[in-house]
């Protein structure tokens, strides 16, 4: 799949991978020698990821393949740097909402991640087959986000990608699955006194901070809530523009509103808690902490739980919205792919005139920058 808003990667200095005894490196040794490969789950920008088997035990993973940058000057790949630090940052975290890594393994194309085996599926294409869901189910899935967010930000870190793609099931075979917090790709350690600036994410999901391009912290990840928690109650995107510069644009106006037609049945208790989410002013937004405590998510008393209780989500509403949000998506992915591919058959016709009109080497079409490919909630 092709790419969302994904510009060049700002590292600051990654840290030690040696902090978890017996995961202290990459492992140099063929994962095919260990584990049987299956079927592919997913695809991002630079990796693959594939169901595998352990051999010894029976147990299946989650084998994510990351391709290597092969040199600095090239943009093909990811760096060492950068795949490093997503896997300190993994083995930095242990809990029930996040995805655990269970090995690395590295060859020369490719760094290779285990991870836990999370099948269930997204939340939301669970919560599209659900023929009712109040809001007390609901604050139950955002609960559960809340708590492995909270859990990063304890340690300083912020996710900076979430939103509904990354927030999978365990097992949906139960009445209120489990949620484990996947792809931390993007994720960073905040240090105090570092400012760190990167435009990265998804539009529909990132923060004006990041749109322009300022200091970055912790609080990225609470707006990123407050649109999942929008999208969640009505199938709506509080956001989403015919573009992606429309969809910025109303992002730094902060210009959304709770639409009649989709939030007629909606709490105020809910809509305080989204409002107080998508705030512009980063000191003033709810952090983690106040986010747990705000009486939607933990009621006061018993009048605020009866609220949750009777208010509930317009299914008709969310399944058409839902559908016509990724049918949306999917449509700017596939155009946008199909650019890419004209861009890339255009670039091989001006490079074989290259040829024809000149003696001279030319640079070998495959270590050419090619343009990003990869799944994504938007192009």
């Amino acid at each position: 799949m092709c790419s969302e808003l994904n510009f060049a990667v700002q590292v600051t200095s990654p840290l030690s991978i040696n902090e978890r005894p017996g995961m202290a490196f990459f492992k140099q040794q063929k994962v095919e020698d260990v584990y049987d490969i299956g079927e592919e789950l997913g695809s991002g920008q630079f990796a693959i990821v594939k169901k595998c088997q352990e051999r010894s035990t029976g147990v299946e993973y989650a084998a994510k393949f990351i391709k290597k940058r092969q040199s600095r000057a090239s943009r093909r790949g990811v760096s060492r740097e950068e795949i490093q630090r997503e896997v300190t940052i993994l083995q930095q975290v242990l809990h029930p909402n996040i995805v655990k890594l269970h090995d690395i393994y590295e060859n020369k194309t490719d760094v290779v991640l285990i991870l836990e085996l999370v099948s269930g599926g997204e939340l939301f294409d669970f919560l599209a087959q659900k023929e009712s869901l109040s809001e007390e189910e609901a604050t139950r899935f955002i609960k559960q986000i809340l708590d492995g967010v909270n859990y990063l930000h304890s340690k300083k870190i912020a996710h900076f990608d979430l939103k509904p793609e990354n927030i999978m099931l365990l097992d949906k075979n139960i009445p209120i699955p489990h949620i484990k917090l996947i792809d931390f790709g993007l994720a960073h350690k905040i240090e105090d006194g570092v400012e760190f600036k990167n435009i990265f994410g998804t539009p529909e999901f990132v923060a004006p901070e990041i749109v322009n391009y300022e200091p970055l912290g912790l609080a990225a990840d609470m707006w990123s809530i407050g649109v999942i928690t929008y999208i969640l109650l009505s199938g709506a995107s509080p956001f989403l523009g015919e573009t992606k510069q429309e969809t910025l644009a109303n992002i730094t106006a902060v210009n959304y509103d709770f639409d009649e037609e989709f939030f007629s049945n909606t709490s105020d208790l809910a809509k305080d808690f989204i409002q107080k989410l998508l705030v512009k002013d980063t000191r003033k937004r709810l952090t983690i902490q106040e986010a747990l405590s705000h009486p939607w998510i933990t009621p006061m008393d018993k009048q605020q739980a009866l609220v949750r209780k009777s208010s509930v989500v317009n299914m008709e509403n969310f399944k058409r919205q839902y559908a016509r949000r990724r049918w949306k998506l999917s449509y700017r992915i596939v155009s946008l792919c199909n650019h890419l591919s004209r861009s890339l058959v255009k670039r091989v016709l001006m490079q074989e005139e290259s040829l024809r009109n000149c003696e001279s080497d030319s640079e070998d079409l495959s270590q050419r920058e090619v343009p990003p490919q990869r799944r994504s909630s938007i192009s």
